[in-house]
C-alpha cells in the first residue's frame, strides 16, 4: 500500500502557503551547515596575510554571514521569521586545495527549525568572501553548501552521512 504524502506548504487551492506552527511546542534547536569557496593560491595567501584592499576578509565574512542568518526569512519565501539565540561561523584555510571551508552553527528555542538560517549564514559568508576578493580573482567557486546536522523539533536529529 502506498503512503500518501501530505504537502505541508500547499493550500486547498494548490498554491503555496506558510506552514502554521502555532500548535507546535517550543524546543531547543540547532543546525550546523557547511560550504566551500575555491580560489587562486594567491587569493588565499592574501586573505591569510590580511592584504586585501577591502580589509580583513574573514572578519567581514563572519559579520556578513551572521547578518544573513538574521535576515533569512526576508528572502526565503516560506521561511518563518525566528528569534535566533546564537550564530557562529568558522573558517578553515586549506592551502593544499586552495579553498576556505566555512561552517556555521545557528541556535534557537522555538516552534520551527533553524536549518535555513545556518545554510544562509554559510552562503552569505561565502558570497562576502567572493565580493571582497573579486577584484583579483573572479574565478572563485562557491560549492558544497549543505546541512551537516540538526537537532530538536518533532522530526528529531539529523546527521549527514
Amino acid at each position: 500500500m502506498a503512503v500518501k504524502e501530505v504537502l505541508t506548504h500547499i493550500n486547498q487551492e494548490g498554491r503555496a502557503k506558510m506552514v502554521d506552527v502555532s500548535e507546535k511546542s517550543q524546543t531547543k534547536r540547532e543546525a550546523i551547515a557547511s560550504g566551500k569557496i575555491y580560489m587562486k593560491k594567491e587569493t588565499l595567501e592574501r586573505i591569510k596575510e590580511g592584504t586585501m584592499k577591502k580589509g580583513d576578509v574573514l572578519s567581514v565574512a563572519q559579520v556578513g554571514g551572521i547578518m544573513g542568518a538574521k535576515k533569512t526569512s526576508d528572502f526565503i519565501p516560506m521561511c518563518h521569521p525566528i528569534m535566533i539565540s546564537g550564530c557562529d561561523i568558522s573558517f578553515k584555510l586549506d592551502h593544499e586545495n586552495n579553498k576556505i571551508d566555512i561552517i556555521a552553527t545557528a541556535k534557537t528555542i522555538g516552534q520551527t527549525g533553524i536549518e535555513m538560517e545556518a545554510l544562509t549564514a554559510v552562503s552569505v559568508a561565502a558570497l562576502t568572501i567572493y565580493d571582497m576578493c573579486k577584484a583579483i580573482d573572479r574565478e572563485m567557486v562557491i560549492s558544497d553548501i549543505k546541512l551537516l546536522e540538526k537537532s530538536g523539533g518533532k522530526s528529531g536529529d539529523f546527521i549527514a552521512e
